[in-house]
């Protein structure tokens, strides 16, 4: 069992309280936040020991810290785990600059640790029936894709959406992590991108409940991106992220092969529907191999979803017991970091970038072990990760 410390206990702390439970080899020990009374409020709400930074870093029953502080304090936070002698699990973007993450890199190699780093979603059931359809070769070689997520913003909804809207944030660092990461967990590591970037506004009037409602927040990132993605297997992607969007009619993700296309649903979540096509018009749904990371265990305003976040964390603790390489690793992090600073940069410059770093796809989590019901709760699972454990995570 290994024990967790959460330091950052913000919206995305919730989460994490929740959900880590459900998995085998995990257990939450202590929160902590620079704002003392908000560590001791979630701590409170969660049964959790609250602690100070310091005391977090320095508890000897913690082995994993998982790093839920804004962006821009991410590197340093898990800097400071790392040198604690802990393995660090980052939310996303674990850091901003290739210099940071090649930094955390040395530091794990001096001092044989890990670093993780959200997202985790595309170990969901949806992605991996997904990845397994291609991996199968069911509809050939991937050639091009197209993705999108497209809205107006977090100042709809989040208390707190200064952060969003400075440099880390932005659609392409905070919702193209999700799209960048799955992309590359289905075709493989990307070789350069060139990108169309602006900010329509600005700055943003927060409408959501909460203590900034009713001001307005700068902002100081692109809130437009609009890239191309070629991959070293040759395929070629169209990704548009934007906050400046009230509606539109373009899907999630599509992937298009020599022998059908697959259409991918929000890598938001952990579930939803797959489809797919052969060579014609005629689009069904994939039959999708049985997955406990794609049931529906949790009320949305879009229906009921699959969100099973700390997959990723109880993975590499799995991987840490078994000398194996997580699924969420520093190099996957990185290398999707990479390609969305690159989209930024190629945004200001006009010219593609070539990437630096590369890293191999992550293990595929296979779903086929025994199929939950329809309508279990998030209980169900709860043995999920330690029956992947014993049958199914490769070495």
């Amino acid at each position: 069992m290994l024990g967790i410390g959460i330091i950052g206990c913000g919206n995305i702390s919730a989460a994490y309280l929740k959900l880590a439970p459900l998995f085998k080899g995990l257990e939450v020990r202590a929160v902590a936040d620079a704002n003392a009374a908000a560590a001791v409020a979630r701590g409170k709400e969660f049964g959790v020991k609250a602690l100070s930074v310091e005391d977090l870093l320095a508890a000897r029953n913690i082995d994993v810290v998982v790093n839920l502080t804004i962006p821009d304090a991410h590197f340093a936070v898990t800097r400071a785990i790392l040198q604690a002698g802990k393995h660090a699990y980052s939310e996303k973007p674990f850091v901003l600059t290739l210099a940071e993450g090649e930094e955390l890199r040395a530091i794990c190699k001096a001092k044989g640790l890990r670093v993780g780093s959200a997202p985790d979603t595309f170990l969901g059931g949806a992605h991996q029936a997904a990845r397994w359809a291609i991996d199968e070769g069911k509809v050939g070689k991937i050639v091009a894709g197209t993705a999108h997520v497209l809205n107006h913003g977090m100042e709809h909804w989040h208390p707190n959406p200064d952060f969003f809207f400075l440099p880390g944030g932005g659609p392409m660092m905070d919702l193209g992590h999700y799209y960048v990461t799955n992309f590359i967990q289905l075709s493989g590591p990307v070789k350069r991108v060139g990108a169309l970037a602006t900010a329509s506004f600005a700055e943003r009037l927060v409408t959501a409940e909460g203590p900034k409602k009713g001001q307005t927040v700068p902002v100081k990132t692109p809130t437009n991106i609009h890239a191309l993605l070629e991959f070293v297997n040759g395929a070629t992607v169209t990704l548009s992220t934007s906050w400046d969007i009230w509606a539109h009619r373009h899907a999630n993700m599509e992937l298009y092969g020599t022998e059908g296309s697959l259409f991918v649903p929000d890598p938001n979540f952990f579930g939803g529907k797959v489809e797919i096509s052969g060579r014609g018009p005629e689009i069904a749904e994939l039959k999708q191999p049985a997955h406990p990371f794609g049931i529906p265990n949790q009320e949305h305003p879009q229906g009921k979803v699959s969100n099973y976040r700390t997959a990723g964390l109880a993975d590499m603790a799995i991987a840490i017991a078994e000398g194996r390489p997580h699924r969420c690793s520093l190099e996957l992090a990185l290398h999707a970091v990479e390609v969305m600073t690159a989209c930024l940069k190629s945004g200001e410059t006009g010219q593609f970038v070539t990437m630096t770093t590369t890293c191999e796809r992550p293990a595929a989590l296979s779903g086929a072990v025994s199929r939950p019901s329809r309508n279990a709760t998030s209980s169900c699972c709860a043995s999920a990760p330690r029956r992947m454990r014993s049958r199914r995570c490769p070495t």
